[in-house]
């Protein structure tokens, strides 16, 4: 397994002696402005390193309280798992490059989806010092049974829906046995995810999962559970749609049909699960 460490923008220095310059002359490369780092939670949210369509789902994503209950802290390294197209990216990234080490365990060459998130999360990085010198890519595939950190390296890992993805691929017990490598012994597992009815056949294709299914699987990987929350509870989500969760927002899979009944029920209704390595 490869990690790339994303470095910092180097200075160029060139001497242009056709217009004369000395041979000790250099020119500066031009760059980016930098935006001053959050150091709380809180400032994270309302940092300026998250973008204005990003910060409107927060009513739906509840990132203050969920950050909290799973104990994040500025100083921790932290693997947020799949990242998609980095909303939660946003947040996480600034807070930790101060004292913290953020890496994205991203799948990377086997969709053109996973391919332009890995080039547009590589691009923000890289254009908002100094995150590139504390943010790192790893290319973490489950069915590949990589890893998605050095063993026992980092304090917390992070995943928002995603465990219906894996259950689809059939790679849900590598995903979890690469998340229980990469941490330190009393470190944190935090997974927000779609939430099925309480009975019924597990139907991974429709996004929804069951407490019962996931809770399973990270004890099957040797995790024991700490909490359970309803941050992100949403009781308006009947969970019997056309095209699944993906009917709802922010994906609309059914276009401009019912789209107002669908924004009034907001994003589904997810489980918040808190697992620690014994």
């Amino acid at each position: 397994m490869i990690f790339k460490r994303i470095s910092q923008l180097a200075t160029a220095g060139l001497c242009a002696l056709a217009l004369g310059c000395s041979s000790n002359e250099t020119k500066t490369a031009p760059q980016p402005p930098q935006k001053p780092l959050p150091e709380s939670i809180q400032a994270a949210i309302s940092s300026p390193f998250r973008t204005s369509a990003n910060l409107g789902r927060d009513v739906y994503r509840h990132p203050v309280e969920t950050l909290t209950f799973f104990g994040l802290q500025p100083n921790m390294t932290v693997v947020e798992v799949s990242p998609g197209g980095g909303w939660y990216t946003e947040i996480l990234a600034p807070l930790l490059a101060k004292n913290g080490h953020f890496i994205a365990a991203y799948p990377h060459g086997n969709s053109t989806e996973s391919d332009n998130n890995w080039k547009k999360l590589n691009d923000w990085v890289a254009a908002n010092p100094p995150m590139p010198a504390t943010v790192t890519f790893s290319n973490f595939s489950p069915e590949d049974k990589g890893d998605i950190a050095p063993a026992e390296s980092a304090d917390m890992v992070l995943t928002f829906r995603n465990v219906h993805n894996w259950m689809m691929k059939h790679t849900e017990n590598e995903a979890f046995a690469s998340f229980y490598r990469a941490l330190k012994h009393g470190g944190t597992l935090g997974v927000v995810e779609h939430r099925a009815k309480a009975k019924g056949k597990e139907k991974p294709e429709s996004g929804y999962l069951s407490e019962k299914k996931v809770i399973a699987l990270a004890k099957k990987a040797g995790f024991k559970l700490v909490s359970q929350s309803e941050i992100n509870a949403n009781p308006k989500d009947t969970k019997n749609y056309p095209q699944g969760v993906w009917t709802l927002p922010p994906s609309y899979k059914l276009g401009d049909k019912d789209h107002d009944k669908y924004a009034a029920i907001g994003e589904s209704d997810r489980m918040t699960l808190k697992f620690t390595k014994p």
